[in-house]
C-alpha cells in the first residue's frame, strides 16, 4: 500500500470513526462503555479492513482490535497493546500529527522477527487509530535485489577486467603472432563466459518477476531428458564423461518444455562440471503416485553438508577455482530451483564428498493423457 492510499484511508476512518463517535454519544449514552467508544457500524468496517486496525485509548489499551491486528500480535483480544505501538500513540497525542514507524514484533514460539509498519493517526483527545501492515517479506525482497545488484556487479566484473587486460596483451604483442593466437583463445573464452552469465541474469530475472507468464503445454519428461542429453553432449564429451539414460516410465508433464529442459540441462551441465575425466553420469527418469522425478546422479567431487542447503543460492559454487577454470556462472542450480518452483515442483540433492551427488527435480504429473509420435 503506497503513503498516498495509507494516508486517504487514515483520513476515512477518522471521519467515520469521528462520525460514529458523536453518533455513539448522542444516541447511546446508557450502552455499555466499549460499544460507544468504538460504534459497530465501524467495528465492521474495521474487522473487513485487510491491513491490522486497532484503536487505542488514552489509558493505552485497545478500545477494538481487528483480526489481522490480533494475527500480527500487535494487540490482544483483552486489551493489551505491544509497547512499540502504545508509544506511537502517546507520541501520535503530544504532536497531534500522524506518526508511521517501522516495529519489530516477535511472534510464535520460535520467537520470529517480523517487521511492521504502523501509521498512528489521532483521532480525538480520546483515541487514536494505528494501522499497520507487515512489511518483513518486502524487506526481505529489497534487501535480496540489492544483495543481487551487488552480486551481479562484482560477477561481472571479473571476465570484464578479464577481456580489457587480455586485449591490452594482444595490442602490446602485435608483432607476435603466438602471443596473439593465445591471448584471442583466452579472449573468446572470457567473452563466452560474459555472455553465459549475462544471459543467466537475465533468465533468472525473468523467472523470479511476478509479471512472468509461463506457457504451460503438456510436454513429455523423456522428450525434455533426451533434449537435455542432447544439448550437453559436446561439453560431456570433451570432458570424456559417458552420460547415459534409464527412463523407467514416460510420463507427461504440464509445462513450459523450454524451461524444464533447461532445469535438466543445467543439472547435466553442473554435473559435468564438478566431474573428473572418464567418470559416469546417469539420467533417470520415473513415476510414484502423482509425482514425477527426473534425477542426475554423478561420481563428482561431492558436497559438504553444511554447503547443500547453499548450493541453491545465486553465484554460490562450491569449488570457486573449478567454476573459473570451467566458466561456471554460480546461477544454474539457482535457475533450476525457481524452475522447479514455477512447476510447482521441487529440486532435491543427496551428495557425499568423494563419492558424487543426486540432484532430483520433482514435478507433478498432468493428468493428461495424450498420444504422441
Amino acid at each position: 500500500m503506497t503513503a498516498v492510499a495509507w494516508i486517504l484511508v487514515v483520513v476515512a476512518m477518522g471521519v467515520g470513526l469521528g462520525a460514529g463517535l458523536w453518533a455513539g454519544r448522542a444516541n447511546g449514552r446508557s450502552r455499555a462503555t466499549g460499544n460507544t467508544l468504538v460504534p459497530a457500524r465501524t467495528r465492521q468496517l474495521l474487522a473487513v479492513f485487510p491491513a491490522g486496525a486497532v484503536v487505542i485509548r488514552r489509558d493505552r489499551r485497545s478500545a477494538y482490535c481487528n483480526n489481522a491486528a490480533l494475527a500480527l500480535g500487535v494487540a490482544r483480544p483483552d486489551g493489551a497493546l505491544h509497547p512499540e505501538l502504545a508509544r506511537l500513540a502517546e507520541i501520535a497525542w503530544n504532536h497531534n500529527e500522524v506518526i508511521e514507524e517501522d516495529i519489530e514484533v516477535q511472534r510464535g514460539v520460535l520467537a520470529s522477527s517480523r517487521t511492521l509498519q504502523a501509521r498512528v493517526a489521532v483521532v480525538d483527545d480520546e483515541l487514536v487509530l494505528a494501522l499497520i501492515a507487515d512489511r518483513t517479506e518486502q524487506q526481505a525482497a529489497e534487501q535480496m535485489r540489492r544483495n543481487f545488484a551487488i552480486n551481479v556487479s562484482h560477477e561481472l566484473k571479473t571476465p570484464v577486467g578479464a577481456i580489457q587486460l587480455l586485449a591490452e596483451s594482444v595490442e602490446a604483442g602485435a608483432d607476435d603472432p603466438d602471443m596473439v593466437l593465445a591471448f584471442t583463445k583466452k579472449l573468446r573464452k572470457e567473452a563466452k563466459r560474459l555472455s553465459t552469465l549475462i544471459q543467466e541474469i537475465i533468465e533468472i530475472t525473468r523467472l523470479q518477476s511476478d509479471a512472468a507468464v509461463m506457457d504451460a503445454a503438456p510436454v513429455r519428461l523423456g522428450h525434455v531428458v533426451e533434449e537435455a542429453v542432447e544439448g550437453t553432449a559436446t561439453a560431456a564429451s570433451a570432458r570424456t564423461i559417458s552420460v547415459t539414460t534409464d527412463i523407467k516410465e514416460d510420463v507427461t508433464i504440464l509445462g513450459n518444455e523450454e524451461l524444464l529442459v533447461m532445469a535438466v540441462r543445467n543439472l547435466l551441465e553442473n554435473a559435468i562440471q564438478y566431474s573428473d575425466p572418464g567418470k559416469r553420469i546417469i539420467v533417470s527418469a520415473e513415476v510414484d503416485g502423482e509425482v514425477a522425478s527426473v534425477s542426475v546422479v554423478d561420481q563428482g567431487i561431492g558436497i559438504a553438508p553444511a554447503e547443500t542447503e547453499r548450493i541453491f543460492e545465486r553465484f554460490y559454487r562450491v569449488d570457486p577455482a573449478r567454476s573459473r577454470e570451467t566458466g561456471g556462472t554460480g546461477l544454474g542450480l539457482s535457475i533450476v530451483k525457481h524452475i522447479a518452483l514455477r512447476h510447482d515442483g521441487k529440486v532435491e540433492v543427496w551428495s557425499t564428498p568423494g563419492v558424487g551427488s543426486t540432484f532430483t527435480l520433482k514435478l507433478p504429473v498432468s493428468g493428461q493423457e495424450e498420444d504422441h509420435e
